[in-house]
């Protein structure tokens, strides 16, 4: 039961209809199919970088941001939102990163702040990389790091721009100083803080995600048992992306040595336009039980609920309860295990977010070229 966007009751049937506030309600029938929160993609590079770049050109990714309308990188971005409706997610999260260029920067959030009221619930997050050219100790890694604690994170702070602050680990010690003051300063200003550790040793940005306590370490494809005793003592979550190794057809994250060590574990897509063009969280469930040793239940649940606590919202989505938004998925199965089998297919039959369906599956039909074009009436 669904009042102004917000669900009031769950239960049986009978139970639900013999309430009185049932009387006169809509009636949405979902015989023979699965009802479920609609997906949490925990993990994506929505806004950067744009469409079009070379797959390691980030010079150009950034000239492209810069050089750029917002209205053109709203309709990118907007089309993408859109495509991962029509797939069942209701709650995204989106990664900056254009690296020591503020300007740009600025711009992303510009354009992730205008798309606010787009009917999916958009989390920004600051991605915070080294530059790729310089090296720790030189002025442009420290002149761009000392912007961002004492300028940019204050800033985005108070305008409310993002709600985490994400670090792009990379190995060596001499950038451990460095990750930490900009732990510590996130935490500080109030951010969630996450650490993107896809790299071939995971284990010390493991260790300063538990020791920062940060919300999430997230890739973590070369992570070890050792690793996953690690995690399962601390409040970190592990988010998970299959999908990023069925890219690069690379190693797989040990899903199940991390739930069998009690981590909570999250999925999410890792959209990237250049690396893992997937919106479709479906196919992450389907790799997740395939590749990761988890069970549909397990897999599910780490798409939806551990997603949003992921992404520290799930006091509000990722499950269907009381006193929760009304988001929620209608699929064309007739059991949620059935979503495992089903990799690359679209199953959603409809969408709702805040009580409102924001997607509906269409019939296939004919229709004449001539229909397509606006302003022609037939003849």
């Amino acid at each position: 039961m669904i009042r102004n966007g917000v669900i009031e009751e769950v239960g049986l049937t009978r139970r639900i209809e013999n309430l009185s506030v049932a009387k006169g309600a809509i009636d949405i029938n979902a015989t023979g199919r699965v009802v479920m929160p609609g997906f949490v993609d925990s993990h994506t590079h929505l806004v950067f970088p744009p469409p079009g770049m070379g797959l390691c050109d980030d010079a150009a990714a950034v000239r492209a941001v810069r050089t750029g309308t917002c209205q053109r990188l709203q309709a990118r971005v907007r089309a993408y939102l859109e495509a991962m409706a029509r797939h069942g997610t209701t709650t995204v999260e989106a990664k900056t990163g254009c690296g020591p260029d503020g300007r740009a920067e600025t711009k992303l959030f510009r354009v992730l702040a205008a798309l606010k009221n787009h009917p999916l619930e958009i989390v920004p997050t600051f991605f915070f990389r080294l530059p790729n050219t310089d090296r720790p100790g030189e002025e442009g890694v420290e002149a761009w790091a000392e912007w961002v604690f004492r300028e940019f994170l204050p800033k985005i702070r108070r305008r409310r721009l993002a709600h985490f602050a994400d670090l792009a680990w990379e190995d060596g010690p001499e950038h451990r100083e460095l990750y930490s003051r900009y732990l510590e300063t996130a935490r500080g200003l109030g951010f969630g803080s996450k650490i993107h550790a896809d790299q071939f040793s995971p284990a010390a940005a493991i260790a300063l995600a538990v020791e920062h306590s940060a919300v999430s370490v997230d890739h973590l494809e070369h992570a070890t048992a050792a690793d996953a005793a690690l995690l399962g003592g601390s409040r970190t979550m592990a988010t998970l992306l299959p999908y990023a190794s069925f890219c690069t057809g690379g190693r797989h994250a040990p899903g199940r040595a991390f739930i069998d060590a009690g981590v909570a574990v999250a999925l999410g897509t890792n959209f990237n336009r250049q690396h893992t063009p997937t919106l479709n969280m479906q196919s992450v469930v389907a790799l997740a039980c395939m590749w990761l040793g988890m069970t549909p239940a397990e897999a599910i649940s780490a798409a939806t609920i551990n997603s949003a606590h992921a992404l520290e919202c799930a006091d509000r989505v990722g499950s269907l309860e009381l006193g929760k938004s009304a988001d929620l998925v209608i699929l064309n199965v007739t059991d949620y295990r059935e979503v495992a089998h089903h990799f690359g297919t679209n199953l959603v039959h409809m969408t709702m977010k805040h009580g409102e369906f924001i997607y509906k599956e269409g019939e296939v039909s004919t229709r004449p070229p001539r229909d397509l074009q606006p302003g022609l009436e037939a003849g």
